[in-house]
């Protein structure tokens, strides 16, 4: 039901990781289901640093605000800039043109060690 190719955060958050360069972290299609329709998101300032578990964001609801939690220890390279204007996106697209931001990773084992889809899914079904 998850996407393989990506990791995932007891928070319903997702990291792509393409090797080189910066993950990319959205939240997963449970969080946006979750969370209902998003009518704002609130990212992180580009350069600005992150740490893992703490809170670097805002997604607002119809329902409510929750915070969006650092997969991982690093640097923002970029936020989804098309959000301020659609943050439906989130809802429609959670994985691909939904997506929050680009973190530059300190340690790339942090990726690592997150769950993979299999993981998620059972955390999913424990509760």
């Amino acid at each position: 039901m998850y996407p393989e190719d990506l990791k995932y955060t007891a928070e319903h958050e997702w990291v792509k990781a393409d090797g080189e360069g910066p993950v990319r972290v959205g939240i997963t299609d449970f969080a946006q289901d979750a969370l209902g329709d998003i009518v704002y998101v609130q990212l992180p300032d580009v350069g600005s640093t992150v740490r893992a578990g703490d809170a670097c964001g805002e997604l607002e609801s119809t329902k409510s605000v929750s915070d969006l939690f650092a997969p991982v220890n690093g640097t923002v390279t970029a936020v989804n800039e098309a959000l301020a204007d659609q943050p439906d996106l989130v809802n429609s697209d959670p994985y691909g043109e939904g997506w929050l931001l680009d973190i530059d990773v300190e340690d790339a084992d942090e990726v690592n060690a997150l769950m993979d889809a299999e993981t998620y899914q059972g955390q999913l079904d424990q509760n």
